[in-house]
């Protein structure tokens, strides 16, 4: 280059640049969603109450949706998660029915937790099977197993009502804001660090992105992998006590309706499908927007059946906004047109 030549210095266009600000998007989707329903269903939407109803039953969904985004940001999945809500689920109120051992069932049920994600993680890396494979039949073994061990049974637990784990859990605090939407919060931003501000958030990414990249550096793919999974079976399990402290009843079926709806949030939320990027603040909002659509449409009159339409509508197109914010080639539509326009 010359010694005269000019040099145009580029600008970074500022939209572009807010969007890519994690979460907000997503954030966006969320405010637009609750303004609709301002205006479709003002009775339940300008009041507070369907507002604390969002605080007490998104946190379980929320907890399983943020182990999740750290598994889809290594580039893999667990589909598990339900049989192991209701596992722990059954573990702590089986032990505390028979033995009103409040700490210890919690330990026990957490514990359970634990071991079948780390048992995941084995399946997984020491057996070479695909995470979605893997997890799908772990899923369906630790269903059966508990099915055997609980005969399919509810357990109900309602002497829990009143005590101090029941109140540090799942209380109100002020007599309104639920506890478990505190406990959700300190979660999230646990996980967030861990993510974006540790060794092991680090590992992810790289075995996210590429697999060949991370065995370069040195990461022990295997041994992070499991690690993954394990943490995984631990928030799952915690998910699944909030859960039945707060209805004070186990049932089989525990966590089942929490399969479609956590992934949804995982990918509404801006995490990539490919692995090597992962949203946390997205999961949160996105968590937000599910419960938002379920009880928004039933409120503005709409047939319930409808929920699951337009949380695929929301599913496809945060994905591809998503997608198109971080990369508008990965979109072959975006592509064309852009290319077109450059003609």
């Amino acid at each position: 280059m010359s010694a005269g030549a000019h040099v145009t210095p580029t600008r970074s266009n500022p939209v572009a640049s807010f969007f890519k600000i994690e979460g907000t998007a997503t954030a966006l989707v969320f405010v637009v969603l609750i303004v609709v329903f301002m205006l479709t269903a003002p009775r339940a939407f300008l009041g507070y109450r369907v507002y604390m109803s969002f605080m007490a039953s998104v946190p379980p969904p929320l907890i399983i949706a943020l182990g999740l985004t750290l598994v889809a940001t290594a580039g893999e999945m667990d589909l598990s998660f339900p049989s192991v809500v209701a596992f722990a689920s059954y573990v702590f109120a089986f032990l505390f029915q028979q033995y009103d051992m409040t700490w210890l069932a919690l330990l026990a049920a957490l514990l359970t937790g634990t071991a079948m994600g780390f048992v995941n993680g084995l399946v997984v890396t020491k057996l070479g099977i695909p995470s979605m494979i893997a997890t799908l039949a772990m899923m369906f073994l630790w269903g059966g197993l508990l099915t055997v061990v609980s005969n399919g049974l509810t357990v109900a637990i309602p002497a829990i009502d009143g005590t101090l784990i029941q109140s540090i859990m799942v209380g109100r605090v002020g007599g309104i804001v639920p506890m478990q939407m505190i406990w959700a919060i300190g979660i999230s931003i646990f996980v967030w660090q861990l993510l974006n501000r540790h060794r092991f958030g680090e590992n992810i990414l790289f075995i996210g992105d590429s697999l060949k990249v991370a065995k370069v550096v040195g990461i022990q793919i295997d041994r992070e992998k499991i690690k993954l999974f394990t943490l995984m079976g631990f928030l799952s399990a915690l998910a699944g006590v909030f859960l039945t402290v707060e209805t004070t009843t186990y049932f089989n079926q525990q966590g089942q309706g929490y399969l479609l709806t956590v992934i949804a949030a995982v990918f509404i939320g801006g995490t990539s499908i490919f692995g090597g990027s992962g949203k946390v603040v997205g999961t949160v909002f996105a968590s937000l927007i599910v419960a938002v659509i379920e009880a928004g449409l039933v409120a503005s009159g709409v047939q319930g059946f409808w929920t699951r339409f337009f949380i695929g509508l929301v599913f496809i197109i945060s994905v591809v906004m998503n997608t198109a914010i971080e990369d508008p080639d990965k979109v072959p539509l975006i592509k064309s047109v852009r290319s077109r326009l450059r003609q």
